[in-house]
């Protein structure tokens, strides 16, 4: 038979707790409790450094292809591909005599293709450099958040929380650009279109600039200058909305905190 004390439960609430599960559910409690405050009050630091680790990853890729530890570069490339096309003409390239290298140079020193299945396979190699682990328009969406945050941050007691509607509209010049490059390789494949060749823009500017400013992706041209600018404001945009809002309810948990010790 059983005795009555084995089977002994404490009554909290609503619920049969055993002691030994209630002990450790009040220690799983104050931990998390604790790990809050804490990230209330370092909000900003927690969010740098996963910023910092989550931008730095696909500059160490081409480290590693430069130092030969092909496998350590392979493993972040492949683990960057599900959030980024990789396409290696709207990419950086480090340890190289060009930050970017032109699609038809990709193309003749890789495969002579535009399936972007295929292209986007292409790493680099010590000739032209190691591929950055994605694009220049993803280093710019998400450096810009990093540093804008930081330049920021002198302000979040001054500065208003930045409205839906403004939010969204910070995000239209992305969404256009990214949606028309889409449109035109949909319909005339990669290397053509009317996002390639920019003729249209050579047209309204009465050929002013360069002919590289018009065609392609390298860097400096019109399609570069616009992923640098709808990332920035990207960023921008990310940041305005959500960081003074985080400071508000982070400082509304940390007064409460004060607060209740103060009512003990």
């Amino acid at each position: 038979m059983v005795s009555r004390t084995a089977i002994t439960i404490k009554f909290e609430g609503s619920y049969l707790w055993p002691p030994s599960l209630s002990k450790n559910g009040r220690g799983t409690a104050i931990f998390l409790k604790k790990a809050l405050y804490w990230f209330s009050r370092r909000w900003l630091l927690a969010i740098t450094i996963i910023l910092i680790v989550f931008n730095g990853l696909p500059f160490l890729a081409p480290i590693f292809m430069e130092q030969g530890w092909e496998r350590a570069g392979n493993a972040i490339y492949l683990t960057y591909s599900v959030l980024c096309h990789q396409m290696p003409q709207r990419s950086f390239f480090l340890f190289g005599p060009s930050p970017m290298i032109p699609l038809d140079t990709v193309q003749a020193i890789w495969q002579d293709t535009a399936n972007p299945l295929i292209l986007r396979q292409f790493v680099g190699n010590s000739a032209v450099g190691w591929k950055v682990a994605w694009s220049d328009r993803m280093v710019y969406m998400y450096t810009s958040p990093l540093l804008l945050g930081l330049a920021l941050w002198p302000l979040r007691r001054r500065l208003k929380p930045l409205s839906l509607w403004g939010f969204l509209l910070l995000l239209l010049p992305m969404a256009v650009d990214g949606t028309t490059h889409i449109l035109s390789e949909l319909f005339s494949g990669i290397g053509g279109g009317f996002r390639y060749t920019n003729g249209w823009l050579a047209a309204l500017t009465n050929d002013a600039f360069p002919a590289t400013f018009y065609v392609g992706d390298s860097f400096g041209s019109f399609n570069a200058w616009m992923r640098l600018l709808t990332g920035i404001l990207f960023g921008l945009g990310v940041v305005w909305f959500a960081y003074p809002r985080l400071h508000l309810t982070f400082n509304d948990a940390i007064g409460k905190k004060h607060l209740q010790k103060n009512q003990r």
